[in-house]
């Protein structure tokens, strides 16, 4: 490879680890923990108008509920109809008819065994309340005290629980000739069903529209921050897919009617709207080819963070009943589970996983990797798979990279005399080399193609372990039990055998005692590098020599699926380039390059 192409390999080589290393060393800043709410759920219907613009808002003028009532509405202190389902367990609220406790069975929050169940929603009046609510937005003819709010008191059959099997029905009457009814329905995994309908014997025509809220006190306690994740409000707007950070939602327009921020999209035909973290989600879903207005607002006063959905206004002549039908997905991000209800029929709900910018190389990865491990029932197993199926299908390019590559070398010494030849005259040797490589038909770019491949499907891989729920908590074999996590091991205790733990993950120690893959990682790469003589000047050759061990380091923190991967390719790619090396007549001395590295160079050389 002649000082052009070894400048440009150089170059690329040099940008993947300043952009690794800059988001490793200097990640996006922590937004400072916004303070607790102070005041409870505040969400009610707007003031009267015949077609609402807005959402079901907060503020005085919309309805306040006393904060001191709700302030206390814990899971014991209120009414509750039980949630009970393989997959989930909680209540729901009778004080406004919430879903607001909701905890997932098949999830801890830690590795150990006495962990507790991850927590999804959570009642106002706990720290970071989160829930879904439901009602009718009063129109013509109707007041805040003639639909129900957040504090109307909601009736349900003695012992009713909600299963797979068995929906609840809640019932309001308002005593002024209209009745509600909310009937709640949940499947095996983490989707409900709700059916709102309202009858009128009010004696004359009445305006309202149906509307879902789900409404977060705070920013969640848990966020990453992390570049390469989304947090926030995830939403799909008639194949437009919106992705909003919680602190963008404080940009949006002010809405004169409550104060709040808010950001209005209409969907006229397929649509949904919620709040994703790393692994969970809560998502608003109309059904679908239902029109209704998409909303993303933010209180700055009370601290809260909302999404709706408000369907079009209906209205009611005497003795007419109306019904709606929304969806509320709440549960785990499963790449499996998100799948089917799509195919069901909800649009681009598989878009809800952040796939990121690469996502035509994220999606089908994750879907092989998903059969693998289905297949092989070891998540590790399956990313070393998956890496010999990547290099199985760039290997044509891979041959002729590699093969240009000998030939490079077979023809190295007619290039030293082609530069003696010319002494300084550098444009005459460029000419006359690009005359060489095309009288031996050799590409002298090709060598460069394995890495420029290697980027997009390494930023690919490292998205698919990061953000997809299934690499959580999964095993490889012995200490490594969670591959979206970083080695476990430690050189601090010498993997183990000394008497005392390794480093907190978080500690300025773990980034220098690594684990046992980080090391086997930067082996392979100086390895790899033992294919070929160092650079012949010292610049290059310095910096090829550093860059195996400040990528060991560098890559420490990082998940240990995406380290075993990238051992895996390096110990294929090494095996690749040697066998094909060989049979273009080109013996890579490896073992004479790893000697000559621990060389000192003659004095006379050096200067």
């Amino acid at each position: 490879m002649d000082d052009q192409n070894k400048n440009l390999l150089l170059a690329t080589a040099l940008s993947f680890l300043v952009i690794l290393g800059w988001y490793f060393f200097f990640p996006p800043p922590e937004e400072a923990p916004q303070p607790e709410a102070q005041v409870a759920e505040t969400i009610a219907a707007p003031d009267g108008t015949s077609a609402p613009a807005a959402a079901p808002a907060a503020g005085a003028a919309t309805g306040e509920v006393d904060a001191a009532a709700t302030e206390t509405q814990t899971v014991a202190d209120t009414p509750r109809v039980e949630i009970n389902t393989p997959r989930v367990e909680g209540s729901i609220s009778l004080t406004g008819g919430r879903i607001d406790d909701l905890k997932l069975k098949d999830y801890r929050e830690t590795l150990d065994d006495d962990s507790p169940i991850v927590t999804l929603l959570s009642p106002a009046g706990d720290a970071n309340a989160y829930y879904a609510l439901y009602g009718w937005a009063p129109g013509t003819g109707l007041g805040i005290e003639d639909v129900p709010t957040a504090n109307t008191e909601w009736q349900a059959e003695d012992g009713a629980t909600l299963t797979p099997e068995t929906p609840v029905t809640l019932t309001w009457d308002n005593g002024n000739g209209l009745t509600f009814t909310r009937e709640i329905a949940i499947d095996a995994d983490y989707m409900f069903s709700i059916t709102q309908s309202v009858t009128n014997q009010t004696g004359g025509s009445v305006a309202l529209a149906p509307y879902g809220t789900l409404a977060r006190h705070g920013l969640p306690t848990n966020l990453e921050n992390f570049f390469i994740l989304h947090e926030g409000v995830v939403a799909m707007a008639d194949g437009e897919l919106a992705e909003i950070d919680y602190d963008d939602m404080a940009d949006f327009d002010p809405d004169p009617r409550d104060g709040s921020r808010a950001q209005v999209t209409p969907v006229t035909e397929n649509g949904w709207i919620g709040f994703t973290g790393h692994y969970w989600m809560s998502t608003l879903i109309p059904g679908p080819g239902d029109a209704f207005r998409s909303i993303a607002k933010y209180d700055e006063r009370r601290d809260i963070y909302q999404t709706d959905v408000v369907l079009p206004t209906v209205t009611l002549a005497a003795g007419e009943s109306t019904a709606a039908s929304t969806q509320l997905f709440a549960g785990a991000k499963e790449w499996a589970t998100i799948r089917e209800y799509e195919r069901g029929g909800i649009d681009g709900f598989l878009d809800s996983i952040d796939w990121g910018w690469f996502f035509f190389f994220t999606k089908p990865i994750f879907a092989v990797l998903h059969w693998l491990n289905a297949a092989i029932g070891n998540m590790g197993v399956a990313i070393i798979a998956l890496t010999f199926l990547l290099k199985i299908l760039v290997f044509p390019l891979a041959y002729k990279s590699y093969a240009s590559m000998a030939r490079m070398k077979e023809l190295q010494p007619e290039m030293e005399k082609l530069r003696e030849r010319a002494g300084d005259d550098r444009q005459k040797v460029q000419k006359e080399m690009m005359e060489l490589y095309k009288r031996e038909k050799v590409n002298p770019a090709a060598g460069c193609l394995p890495i420029l491949i290697q980027i997009p499907i390494f930023f690919s891989l490292y998205k698919v372990i990061f953000v997809t729920l299934e690499l959580r908590h999964s095993a490889f074999f012995g200490v490594f039990r969670d591959l979206s996590a970083p080695d476990p091991t430690s050189l601090y205790n010498l993997f183990g055998l000394l008497p005392w733990g390794a480093p907190p993950v978080d500690s300025i120690l773990a980034l220098v005692f690594i684990g046992v893959l980080p090391i086997l990682l930067g082996v392979s790469m100086w390895l790899q590098q033992k294919l070929n003589p160092a650079p012949t000047d010292e610049t290059q050759a310095m910096i090829f020599a550093w860059m195996p061990w400040v990528f060991m380091f560098m890559l420490g923190g990082f998940a240990s699926g995406l380290v075993v991967y990238w051992i895996t390719n390096n110990v294929i790619t090494f095996t690749q380039q040697y066998l094909i090396m060989r049979k273009h007549g080109y013996s890579p001395d490896v073992f004479g390059n790893i000697k000559s590295s621990f060389k000192k160079k003659p004095k006379a050389e050096k200067e």
